[in-house]
């Protein structure tokens, strides 16, 4: 479930017969994981406590994962391949996005669901080979040089008509100016003409500003204020960001580093507009020649010390929906020396392999389980439960009183924490609409009763299948969760007088 939370702010708000208007200055998008931000672990491995950066029990997966995050952060696991397994609802893709938020955004993560590979207007061997090189940064070093000082005057003229080489009169306006920069040890004046001019323009550097410039693009960047104009507070703002004033040259040499992934120096070099293909969407399938020749030009770049390999992290959930032909293409890819890390989840037990009549453990080859470091998760209990449940008011901004916390966490261990998580945006429109900004019992009931479970869903099939269409339900009602000997079983809430005693009750 996902949502969007909206903040905003009433500071210079316009007041107009009783009315305030407020400034909006925050659109954030709640998603089903924007809670988790690491894999909240210290730094001997062991996890924290009280659901540090969202995380909450697992601490044997954790504690697994964490050494591999050290192994990809050391660039001492390419090429391996890790299998998280568990039942629905255990936080194996938790896991997977706390593990991408702990390498931070210098490590390429890839994720994608298996059942992506078969939607795609491509080959399934295509989409998973472009998708192991979206996997894989190269670190690519420039030596470069640019002016880097603080804005102290900013001069820009206007002329009118002016002459040509030609000696002839031309229309329209021309702009000329000077930009004095300095450093603790120097000061210099440059004379600007127009594309500088609008370059200054559009970044909005003003006197006080510490800006670089690279002499080769003429690429202006504000690095930030000066110290020195930290008492102008008119030309400040919510995100200033306070420098101090470069030292020694002006212009000097600075080694810049640009991170991209291998996919994309392949659509750069495969396609004719160059660049400006990776804005063009479906990239299409890229031949195998291009990709040898850009292996051949990052390995020597490499050994010439200017490009450094950056193995990142390939996460494909619901890997049991591939088929044999994908699983043995990942087999042989894991054997390149350029192998990301593989991460790959399933909440299948002993199933078929998809696309053949063989049964494996969890639809996954043998040949390739034996290459995989297998991480379990397991249920979890009530109290890990309510912590979740706790993590994720605060991440959707809901109020909840503790006996509709209660409820909620016994919901959850009876059904699954997947629908008591669906149900805590919906009991809080509940309480809006009674004007609370609390959840209370009664809003976690109505919610309840609006909105039932799979369990509720299929006792509801069970007793009215012969009015479905295109029924084909046997006797063998138990594989689906329902036991026909309980006719009519449901979940009742069943609270006293008082709210206070709240159980989950059976009525036969």
């Amino acid at each position: 479930m996902s949502g969007i939370k909206l903040s905003s702010s009433e500071n210079g708000g316009i007041a107009s017969g009783g009315v305030t208007v407020r400034e909006m200055t925050r659109l954030e998008r709640i998603g089903a994981h924007s809670h988790i931000r690491g894999l909240g672990l210290d730094d001997s491995l062991d996890p924290r406590k009280c659901g540090s950066q969202g995380m909450v029990g697992q601490a044997k997966a954790r504690r697994a994962v964490g050494v591999i995050y050290r192994m990809i952060s050391e660039g001492k696991i390419g090429g391996r391949a890790i299998l998280l397994a568990g039942k629905p609802g255990t936080g194996k893709t938790a896991i997977a996005m706390g593990l991408a938020q702990q390498l931070g955004e210098d490590t390429p993560f890839t994720t994608m669901s298996g059942s992506e590979v078969f939607s795609l207007e491509m080959s399934k061997t295509e989409a998973l080979t472009q998708a192991l090189r979206r996997s894989i940064g190269v670190r690519i070093l420039e030596e470069t040089e640019v002016m880097e000082g603080e804005v102290v005057e900013i001069q820009i003229d206007t002329a009118f008509g002016g002459e040509n080489k030609a000696g002839r009169a031309k229309g329209g306006m021309e702009k000329t100016g000077r930009l004095t920069l300095c450093t603790t040890d120097m000061e210099t004046v440059y004379d600007l003409g127009t594309k500088m001019i609008d370059a200054l323009s559009r970044e909005k550097v003003t006197a006080g500003d510490v800006i670089a410039i690279d002499k080769a693009s003429g690429k202006i960047t504000k690095l930030g204020r000066s110290f020195s104009r930290s008492r102008d507070y008119d030309a400040m703002g919510s995100s200033t960001r306070f420098v101090q004033c470069p030292e020694g040259e002006l212009q000097k040499r600075k080694e810049v580093v640009h991170n991209v992934s291998l996919h994309e120096i392949d659509v750069i070099n495969s396609r004719q507009q160059g660049f400006l293909a990776l804005f063009a969407g479906d990239t299409g399938e890229i031949k195998g020649e291009v990709r040898e020749q850009i292996d051949a030009k990052v390995m020597e770049w490499r050994e010439e010390g200017r490009a450094k390999i950056v193995p990142g992290v390939l996460f494909i959930d619901e890997v049991h929906m591939l088929d044999m032909e994908c699983f043995s293409f990942l087999n042989r890819a894991l054997e390149s020396d350029m192998a990301p890390v593989l991460v790959i989840a399933t909440n299948r037990g002993i199933a078929k392999i998809r696309g053949t009549e063989y049964k494996s453990p969890h639809g996954i080859p043998l040949d390739l389980l034996d290459r995989l470091m297998i991480v379990s998760t397991e249920p979890y209990k009530h109290d890990e439960v309510r912590k979740i449940l706790s993590v994720r008011c605060e991440e959707e901004d809901v109020e909840m009183a503790d006996d509709a916390m209660e409820l909620l966490a016994r919901i959850g261990i009876e059904t699954s924490l997947r629908y008591a998580i669906h149900m805590i945006i919906a009991a809080s429109l509940a309480a809006t609409k009674r004007k609370s900004g609390t959840v209370e019992i009664e809003d976690i009931k109505r919610v309840y009763r609006l909105f039932v479970d799979v369990k509720r869903s299929t006792q509801y099939l069970m007793e009215y299948n012969k009015e479905f269409m295109f029924n084909e339900l046997d006797d063998r009602t138990t594989e689906y969760g329902v036991d026909n000997n309980h006719d009519g079983e449901d979940l009742a809430l069943a609270g006293g007088g008082d709210g206070k005693d709240v159980s989950m009750a059976t009525t036969p």
